[in-house]
């Protein structure tokens, strides 16, 4: 309970929680190693996972009870019995590091305690790459308050500090069991030596190395930049709006709202792009479905026409009658009709957004009616404008999900994005920690390939980010405001994130596995009558 309660407060992602991810697993390693059965550690993963869930992701239920319309004790009822799936890091760590502490896989002494450590943070880093998770989630994001410390995630993703921040607890651990133990002075210190250096060194890595890239980001070539504004209406729950004011009147309202910020930002001038947020514009663009459509669509072309400034928002697509998710680009021609292009979102969301062909039924959809119908697009895609000064940008559009997978934006940039554009309606979960969390998983995404962030969402929170994850400007959740920032497009800058992925995950997993098991299958090898204190000998 300690180690939830710690790490639920560290999950608010604020400069003052930062040192509860450096300690915050400690009370759970300790009752780890109070078991000495396989059944016990399993439990203790099992409970610590329920505690994670309810400590980090609480605001889930809420927002559960909010889409389905379901009763809140049966929305936290669901979401406890699925935290070991939400979570299954917690499980399979406990049950690793257990074995390796208990059946002689390691060696006694500090070289074990070195060892049941390595394992476990590998099997834990390792799990999350082979069983991604609902959140795409990792202790590493509770890092990005720190300036410094966030910049190591270009080497292989957040999981490179998620991997630093495990080991660093079972530092802290060693040091706080050599504190206590009640020995002499001199061998206190001589126990305390080897975690707190290695706890120290692990700091320091992370704090030079953040140093180091954030002086060769500085001093790099700076590259033409561009003025952006983004709009965030502060409008949810277009049913409802639908509801009171009838289909027209829901689309009437919601445009107004955004031709009104966005005549209000382009007043200030020399704007070289818009963007507005994921659905704004709840029906299919290009392909009306009756004569109000058309003439919304129109309204919206004649827009930008007038405007002279590119346009990015949040619709629908249609094809052969299924509907796509999808990010509008529309721009101004020379001469003649305007022109547009389509991104279609790649990772829907299970359930709400997508169901899969082996669930989806006329039963199923009767009795869940809140169940989505879209399908997902072909994948990553880069969209190239024209800026009103004649330059050519090619953007990396995200939609809402897709920022949780590094993996698309990884994929967008190897196509030649200098500029990943997010669109997002993070309205169904604008309670809690939600929006934070959200925010910053998208802003590792920026410091994975180097490259700026324009991020529009309905309700917050909305973000300008660097390519080193700074927060340049942001609208905080329910405030509605036309953000302007200038960011500089980057199409040179590579990292190791971006050439191999999340290389640390299979590494990591590939580690553990083997420290765990080839010693004992070595000794298991070895002459009759073998053993480790007569090989010491």
């Amino acid at each position: 309970m300690a180690s939830a309660l710690a790490l639920g407060l560290y999950a608010r992602i604020e400069p003052w929680a930062l040192a509860l991810g450096w300690v915050g697993l400690v009370p759970w390693l300790a009752a780890l190693d109070g078991v000495v059965s396989f059944r016990g550690a399993l439990g203790l993963g099992l409970l610590m996972s329920v505690a994670f869930v309810a400590a980090v992701f609480g605001w889930f239920a809420g927002a559960i009870a909010a889409y389905t319309g379901a009763p809140p004790a049966l929305a936290w009822l669901l979401l406890l019995l699925a935290a070991p799936l939400v979570q299954p890091q917690l499980v399979t760590f406990a049950l690793a590091r257990h074995l390796a502490r208990t059946r002689g896989t390691a060696s006694r002494g500090a070289a074990g305690a070195w060892q049941v450590a390595l394992v476990g943070a590998c099997v834990y880093v390792g799990t999350e790459w082979a069983m991604p998770k609902l959140f795409r989630d990792t202790l590493g994001y509770g890092l990005h308050s720190s300036t410094w410390m966030r910049q190591a995630a270009d080497l292989s993703g957040a999981h490179v500090l998620t991997l630093v921040l495990v080991l660093a607890n079972e530092c802290a651990l060693a040091l706080a069991r050599a504190a206590t133990a009640g020995s002499r002075a001199r061998a206190t210190l001589r126990r305390a030596v080897g975690p707190a250096s290695c706890g120290a060194a692990l700091v320091l890595a992370l704090m030079a190395y953040g140093a180091f890239r954030m002086r060769q980001l500085t001093l790099g070539r700076p590259g033409d930049a561009i003025t952006a504004a983004i709009v965030q209406p502060d409008l949810s729950h277009y049913d409802r709006l639908a509801a009171d004011h009838g289909t027209y009147g829901a689309v009437r309202r919601i445009l107004d709202v955004h031709f009104s910020l966005s005549a209000d930002a382009l007043a200030r001038g020399g704007l070289d792009l818009l963007v507005w947020p994921e659905t704004m514009y709840p029906t299919t663009f290009g392909s009306p479905k009756s004569e109000d459509g058309a003439a919304f669509d129109r309204e919206i072309a004649a827009f930008v026409a007038a405007r002279r400034v590119p346009l990015v928002f949040g619709s629908y697509d249609v094809e052969a009658g299924q509907e796509f998710n999808a990010a509008v680009l529309l721009e101004p021609a020379g001469s003649g009709p305007l022109t547009f292009d389509t991104y279609r979102k790649t990772a829907l969301f299970p359930l709400t957004e997508w169901v899969p062909p082996l669930l989806d039924s006329s039963m199923v959809r009767a009795w869940l009616p809140w169940l989505g119908a879209w399908r997902p697009g072909a994948g990553p895609q880069v969209l190239v404008l024209t800026v009103p000064d004649g330059r050519k940008l090619r953007l990396g559009p995200l939609i809402c999900y897709d920022a949780l997978d590094p993996r698309l934006a990884a994929a967008a940039v190897r196509q030649g994005a200098e500029l990943i554009v997010t669109l997002s309606n993070d309205s169904w979960f604008d309670v809690g920690a939600g929006p934070r969390l959200h925010l910053v998983g998208a802003a590792f995404r920026s410091i994975e390939t180097r490259r700026p962030q324009l991020r529009a969402t309905s309700t917050g929170i909305s973000a300008v980010i660097t390519a080193t994850g700074e927060l340049l400007a942001t609208a905080a959740v329910h405030e509605r405001a036309g953000l302007v920032a200038t960011v500089r497009p980057e199409s040179r800058a590579t990292t190791l994130a971006l050439l191999w992925g999340n290389w640390v995950g299979p590494s990591a997993l590939a580690l553990g596995a083997a420290l765990l098991f080839v010693p004992a299958l070595v000794r298991r090898g070895s002459p009759p009558g073998w053993s480790d204190d007569r090989a010491a000998t």
